[in-house]
């Protein structure tokens, strides 16, 4: 089972359960590519409470473009520009779009597709804790694994989905086998459940751990969907092995298309 923190969900969380302002600043075209880093670099030295990791990682925080943007137009986490940047480049984020969240903790990425898909909206989302409000999302506290959650996501979207967005991962065991099967096996549940909401020519965009796809679930997006493509976006950090599924133009629903356009990636 995921937890929240760190990215991990099966309703858990980009980054953690620290949470700060409301919706802010970038709609599109703002996804952050622009964003510039600070001309002197934050070194943090280790002190008898802290140790030699928890350093760096407080010092790659202070010195990450990213995070300090994301301070600056009220996002609460860096991976709101993740989500602006796959946007920007496969356009799946409309106006009026019904939209599930699954693991919407902290809420980035829910403050941008409210955003970007403006008022009219319906944007869902569900995390194993709870979210601090976001105007013009229903946020609800669960486990996507628990049975019952299907449903009350459904009930909650009114009707098909247009985009299903699913950043779980689940607790890092820094075995990279054991991770991506583990993250694997997220992504597995949420597509099942996107087959499921999507309406014809929705999206479904998650986050995998580069090793690759599993090829019958690969083989079965190609079917289902008009394009699919592995992305990392640009506010991926460098050194992190995420990438993400983009899969667009979904055939399914009571007007199913044929396959006919080869997948991307």
């Amino acid at each position: 089972m995921a937890k929240s923190g760190g990215g991990g969900r099966a309703g858990g969380g980009r980054g953690g359960s620290g949470r700060g302002g409301a919706a802010g600043g970038a709609g599109r075209g703002s996804s952050g590519r622009d964003v510039s880093g600070r001309n002197l670099k934050v070194r943090v030295k280790t002190a008898k409470r802290r140790s030699i990791s928890s350093a760096r990682w407080l010092e790659r925080q202070l010195n990450d473009p990213y995070v300090a943007e994301a301070r600056k137009r009220g996002y609460r986490s860096r991976a709101a520009f993740k989500l602006s940047q796959l946007d920007d480049r496969f356009h799946f984020l409309k106006n009026g779009a019904r939209v599930v969240d699954l693991g919407c903790a902290p809420g980035g990425w829910t403050q941008v597709v409210v955003e970007r898909c403006g008022r009219s909206a319906k944007v869902v989302g569900i995390d194993l804790i709870e979210v601090e409000p976001i105007a013009g999302a229903e946020l609800m506290v669960g486990d996507f694994l628990d049975e019952d959650a299907p449903d009350r996501l459904k009930t909650a979207l009114g009707g098909p989905a247009d985009v299903v967005l699913s950043d779980m991962a689940a607790s890092a065991t820094g075995h990279s086998k054991t991770d991506h099967l583990k993250i694997m096996a997220l992504v597995e549940v949420a597509y099942l459940f996107a087959k499921e909401v999507l309406a014809p020519g929705g999206a479904f965009v998650a986050k995998v751990l580069q090793g690759g796809t599993e090829r019958d679930l690969l083989t079965g997006m190609k079917q289902d969907f008009a394009k699919v493509a592995h992305v990392k976006p640009a506010a991926s950090r460098a050194d992190s092995a995420e990438m993400y599924l983009v899969a667009t133009g979904f055939r399914g629903g009571p007007d199913k298309v044929p396959a006919g356009e080869d997948a991307e990636g």
